[in-house]
């Protein structure tokens, strides 16, 4: 399965990821961050493609994406 791997304590909730993922998968998570920030996190994992949208779009680099082969 493929892996979406999110920086908690990076994230600034821009929601760039949210917005661009194509398979609709990262939401708004409901735990802050120690920077007051609401990171999101993947709702359906199987469903990830492993684009990298949402990496490449991360102002802050805090998400990787790994493609399982």
């Amino acid at each position: 399965m493929n892996t979406v791997k999110i920086d908690f304590e990076r994230c600034k909730q821009c929601k760039f990821c949210i917005k661009f993922c194509s398979k609709q998968i990262l939401k708004q998570g409901e735990d802050l961050n120690k920077q007051g920030y609401y990171p999101p996190y993947v709702t359906e994992p199987e469903k990830c493609i492993a684009c990298g949208i949402c990496a490449r779009v991360c102002p802050e680099a805090a998400i990787e994406v790994y493609k399982d082969e």
